[in-house]
């Protein structure tokens, strides 16, 4: 069975910084695109973040130059640096990994989500 873990929420003020971690465990072939979600109060789930395996990134407008999304292919971990947080970044923010289990077998996995809360 695979996990993924995520570590690092908690609550800053405005202008402030948070690195958020995200840990694949269980049996795994190998690991597609890994990212970040994010879902605040009364809003639907939203993409903050995307990194193929091969390194290429994705972001969304709204945190384009303020969030870094990284990973450990050798570990199966994802990282995501947020600098200048806003009070609007504060949400549950959700792991996500394509999990290869063989060459034709996949999974969307998701992680249990971490609180991050930005105050003014």
């Amino acid at each position: 069975q695979v996990q993924l873990v995520e570590s690092g929420g908690g609550s800053v003020q405005a202008g402030g910084s948070l690195r958020l971690s995200c840990a694949a465990s269980g049996i795994i072939f190998s690991i597609n695109d890994m990212g970040w979600y994010r879902q605040a109060p009364g809003k639907p789930r939203e993409l903050v973040a995307t990194i193929t395996r091969g390194g290429s990134t994705n972001y969304a407008d709204s945190v384009k130059g303020r969030f870094t999304i990284s990973r450990d292919n050798a570990k199966s971990t994802v990282s995501l640096q947020m600098n200048n947080l806003k009070p609007e970044d504060t949400a549950v923010y959700y792991c996500n990994a394509v999990i290869l289990f063989s060459l034709t077998s996949s999974r969307d996995s998701w992680g249990q989500g971490t609180h991050v809360t930005v105050s003014s």
